[in-house]
């Protein structure tokens, strides 16, 4: 082992700390970034960037698809209440562009480094604080458009299988409905399932409002910093 009088241990160590010293300056002599900000932090935001809008579309694309099945299933013995039953295809639309939005959002607060000085602008907290916003939206839009397509594709084939008993019934000179009871409108499972979508839908809301209010958070790098 090397002993610490030895001149030429000291002479390597002053080396190393000289290189490590050059790595982390700027043409002026000062240096272009720290701990804090570091030069990778921008992978961070980018990430929750990514994350929103491809989370969301997942969870938007599932849920207009198995909605899209329930209701084409349906339609081939009610299509008289094809339009009335697209509802859960646009809840599970609106959650893509919630993704959209916080996409925008974050995109438009990434700093690029200094030009010249390559100075970093971009924090490791800004970067912390926009990928879980981009995770909030875009997990939460997931788990809303997975419940969404599952309740659509049950509630519209019940509403369809409702509708078509209800038909039968009266064929046959019942005047109540595939329930029996003569004073019910029908609409009461179809109003129950609106309901069940609607609180589906408001999952993607909650993990918007939560990205919004992380993408706030901000830690401004200086240089030098």
């Amino acid at each position: 082992l090397d002993s610490p009088n030895d001149p030429s241990t000291t002479y390597r160590t002053t080396t190393t700390r000289a290189s490590n010293k050059r790595a982390t300056m700027g043409d002026n002599g000062e240096s272009n970034f720290s701990y804090v900000c570091a030069p990778w932090a921008p992978i961070l935001g980018f990430m929750g960037c990514a994350s929103a809008i491809i989370f969301a579309n997942l969870g938007g694309a599932y849920g207009t698809a198995l909605a899209g099945k329930g209701i084409m299933a349906m339609g081939v013995r009610s299509p008289e209440l094809l339009m009335k039953n697209i509802i859960p295809v646009v809840m599970a639309g609106v959650l893509g562009i919630y993704g959209l939005i916080v996409c925008v959002i974050l995109n438009g607060k990434m700093v690029k480094p200094e030009s010249g000085t390559g100075f970093a602008g971009y924090s490791q907290y800004n970067g912390f604080a926009h990928l879980a916003a981009g995770l909030c939206c875009g997990l939460s839009s997931l788990a809303s458009g997975l419940s969404i397509g599952i309740a659509a594709d049950s509630g519209t084939r019940a509403v369809g299988a409702q509708s078509a008993m209800a038909a039968s019934w009266k064929k046959m000179g019942f005047t109540g409905d595939a329930g029996g009871q003569p004073t019910s409108s029908g609409d009461a499972l179809f109003v129950g399932t609106v309901l069940i979508q609607v609180f589906a839908g408001n999952l993607g809301l909650y993990g918007l409002i939560s990205a919004l209010i992380l993408s706030q958070m901000d830690y401004a790098c200086e240089s030098g910093n």
